[in-house]
């Protein structure tokens, strides 16, 4: 059974284009018009495992918010379409990912409520060439939102923030993978004591 998600959201502010494929083999194509968010999504499908596809066209002339926010809208959308029923998954991943001096650790629950906490150090560079690095929580909010998933990201130490960023998307590929995966124990269970995710 396919385990893909394909969302198109289009506004006044941006147009955009997700797919994904969660049990690919993480080949993606993305092209936001955002350099490092670029960067940061191809981290997640290579890290993840996930054929990803991302194209959106946004009013960049005004600044980079809509675009960034709206592709991760989108991206959470995809993502719950493709965990279908999450009948015979693990549920829970989590994984912790250096990146030189920084550290990041990832913990998510395929819940079906949406709920975030994220901690990252203080005093960080304001600005990763073009990406606002206030900016990498509100992606995860708009993601957890659509995705309906709990999602605890902390990141105790770092310096530098390209790898204090960077280590966050690496780590949350991989326990979205971890938690997204069949788990051969349990093929036709549903992975809780309610019924329902």
């Amino acid at each position: 059974m396919s385990r893909t998600g394909r969302v198109e959201r289009t506004t006044k502010e941006t147009s955009v284009l997700v797919e994904i494929d969660l049990d690919g083999t993480g080949k993606t194509e993305i092209s936001t018009g955002v350099g490092f968010y670029d960067h940061m999504l191809d981290q997640l499908g290579r890290h993840g495992l996930f054929d990803l596809t991302v194209k959106t066209e946004g009013d960049l002339h005004i600044d980079s918010h809509h675009t960034i926010e709206d592709t991760a809208l989108a991206l959470g959308s995809a993502f719950k379409q493709a965990l279908g029923d999450k009948v015979g998954i693990y549920r829970f991943g989590n994984c912790t990912v250096p990146l030189d001096e920084s550290l990041a650790q990832v913990t998510v629950d395929l819940s079906g409520r949406p709920y975030l906490v994220h901690t990252e150090p203080e005093k960080m560079a304001p600005m990763i060439g073009e990406y606002d690095t206030t900016m990498t929580r509100h992606i995860l909010e708009s993601f957890v939102a659509q995705a309906q998933i709990a999602l605890h990201v902390h990141v105790p130490y770092g310096r530098n923030a390209h790898h204090i960023v960077e280590c966050q998307f690496k780590a949350l590929a991989r326990a979205l993978r971890y938690a997204s995966e069949r788990d051969p124990r349990a093929a036709g269970i549903l992975p809780s004591t309610k019924g329902a995710l």
